[in-house]
């Protein structure tokens, strides 16, 4: 007797505009046909406006979950049900599971990053420095809080956003927070212990590189960067001829997918398929 197919996959997707240059859809189906999974995932141009329409269909055709890029990460928050506790204090989410009719937003970013730097040092007891005080600094300074950092300087242009994220960690986390205003050639505080470009500067762009004071870093720091592509930027490369260690953003992405997965499905997957998918399509380009 023919074995039984089942036609009918798991669906998953992501809900961003714009999103056709994302490339999350090789990765996170690399994991699903890595493992064997009857999952799909489907890349959705989906902004703000449309938002609660493309919820309501993910309901209606039995997805088990979505991830939002922007600009929908703050707006998808008023049609759930419930937070992760990361995700409520950070006030974004970009993974959304839906379970039995109800939706329940976290927050991965952050995870992503940290979990990468755990295969370099653990975070509690550290000295953070961040570039910038967006979407991806304010899920990396609050996951690190709430992971035992010691404290976190926030390096941005507009002194109201930096000073709002440091209330927010203070207020929300054991972590101590200040606020530096980036100015040109800015130097980076000697008692920095991990310094990360959390800002854009860098992305599909192999010769930006933040406006700091490059003299300002020694060989003890450990410079991360949050873009994957290219995986070694400018701020790595220079960094690393100062002997610093260097950490890249391509492991966040694939921690962070790899976290989504588990989320949507419960299940824990081979993440090198999910990081060679990426790296030939960034190579190629």
């Amino acid at each position: 007797m023919a074995k039984k197919i089942n036609f009918l996959s798991d669906l998953t997707g992501s809900f961003s505009t714009p999103c056709s240059e994302n490339p999350t859809v090789r990765m996170i189906e690399a994991a699903y046909q890595n493992e064997g999974m009857n999952a799909r995932f489907i890349t959705c141009e989906v902004g703000p406006e449309t938002l609660s329409h493309a919820i309501n269909g993910a309901i209606a055709m039995g997805w088990k979950g979505f991830s939002c890029s922007l600009p929908n990460k703050q707006e998808v928050i008023q049609y759930l049900d419930d937070l992760d506790t990361s995700a409520q204090v950070i006030g974004a989410v970009n993974c959304v599971v839906i379970k039995e009719g109800k939706l329940t937003g976290y927050n991965t970013d952050g995870k992503g990053f940290i979990e990468a730097l755990c295969d370099i040092t653990s975070v509690k007891g550290k000295h953070i420095t961040l570039l910038g005080a967006g979407g991806a600094a304010r899920a990396i300074a609050v996951e690190a809080a709430l992971a035992g950092a010691k404290h976190i300087t926030l390096v941005n242009r507009n002194q109201e956003r930096g000073e709002a994220l440091v209330k927010l960690i203070e207020e929300n986390t054991k972590a101590k927070a200040s606020f530096v205003k980036w100015t040109k050639h800015v130097s980076i505080e000697s008692e920095t212990e991990i310094l990360v470009n959390a800002t854009s500067i860098g992305l599909n762009d192999a010769q930006a590189i933040p406006d700091i004071d490059m003299d300002s870093l020694h060989k003890e720091m450990i410079i991360a960067d949050v873009i994957p592509n290219p995986p070694e930027t400018k701020l790595l490369r220079e960094a690393a001829k100062k002997g610093c260690t260097t950490l890249n953003g391509l492991n966040m992405l694939v921690n962070q997918g790899a976290q989504n997965i588990y989320n949507w499905f419960g299940k824990k997957v081979d993440r090198e398929p999910m990081k060679a998918s990426l790296k030939e399509i960034f190579e190629a380009k």
